[in-house]
């Protein structure tokens, strides 16, 4: 669905027209995540010495190398319930990697997040590219990095995209290293806990906003008041509609993690696929990818039932 504050130049309507031609068959239903590679393998590795599940397609064509992708986990969300949502982003041509890092926070060790991670996997990527026995071997471009971030990771990428550091989401000074093009975060604000202010968030990279309509962790209100206080476009926000915090996990409320008490109404595997697409198709689209722009600034609402969304160019 549409939404009517929907903000565009009509420039970029007039350079998507073309995009639109080449996209024609989409039209008729919102394309599944397996679009573009029906099969995703999936391997451990390790970065910085965090245990890491990394994604990739599965083809026996050849193909320019894929793009990397770090999804930075919500509190005390194992990596392991973020398998189903990594792997549908991967399908869409990216190798994503998903590390646990453990730290201790507020007093307690856990999993939480940091934005040293987005520094960490580049050089892993580096490494990985070259390294003689690698299911990756050649096939990854450490020059293109992309986050996906949920709830306190979302935070923590947030933050990244400013170059500041901080705490809790950042502990020692990490500005975002040059390779990052843009980011795509899950449940995630800038809202400050107590003042219910949202000070402005002067990213350098694309920011997509992808907020669970039903949220009861992360507002919905706080989620929109956080993408209009992003500083520079393109940025978007999408609502997922009938869908609640761990609308991107495996299953609902996973073991460790925070609950949250608003329920969704919409299926799980359906909320899984629809937040994989839009994240996709708006890390396609920050990379030059016309499907990826023509889904996220033309029509992908208008086919999409699970969602609303709105854009900034």
């Amino acid at each position: 669905m549409r939404t009517s504050t929907h903000r565009v130049r009509r420039t970029a309507v007039a350079a998507l027209t073309a995009a639109l031609a080449a996209v024609t068959a989409v039209l008729a239903v919102p394309a599944p995540a397996a679009a573009a590679y029906s099969s995703v393998a999936v391997y451990a590795s390790t970065v910085n010495g965090d245990a890491a599940d990394v994604y990739h397609p599965v083809t026996g064509s050849p193909h320019d190398p894929w793009p990397v992708v770090l999804l930075l986990q919500g509190a005390n969300v194992d990596k392991a319930h973020y398998s189903g949502y990594a792997s549908k982003v991967a399908s869409y041509g990216f190798a994503v990697v998903v590390p646990n890092h453990f730290q201790v926070l507020f007093g307690q060790p856990g999993l939480y997040a940091t934005g040293a991670q987005a520094g960490w996997t580049v050089n892993w990527a580096q490494t990985e590219n070259a390294r003689t026995g690698s299911p990756l071997l050649g096939a990854l471009d450490p020059s293109r990095l992309l986050l996906l971030g949920h709830s306190f990771g979302g935070a923590a990428a947030l933050n990244l995209t400013t170059g500041l550091c901080t705490p809790p989401f950042c502990t020692v000074p990490a500005p975002a290293p040059p390779q990052l093009k843009a980011v795509a975060l899950y449940g995630t604000n800038n809202t400050q806990p107590g003042t219910g202010t949202t000070p402005p968030v002067a990213n350098t990279v694309p920011v997509a906003l992808i907020q669970a309509s039903a949220d009861g962790i992360g507002s919905p209100a706080n989620g929109y008041a956080t993408y209009h206080a992003l500083t520079s476009p393109p940025k978007l926000y999408v609502s997922l509609l009938g869908v609640n915090h761990y609308g991107i996990t495996n299953t609902q409320n996973p073991a460790g993690a925070r609950p949250d008490l608003s329920p969704q109404t919409l299926a799980q595997a359906q909320s899984v696929e629809t937040a994989a697409r839009w994240s996709a198709y708006w890390l396609r689209a920050q990379l030059g990818d016309p499907v990826g722009q023509a889904w996220v600034y033309g029509f992908g609402d208008l086919v999409d039932a699970n969602v609303t969304a709105e854009f900034v160019y």
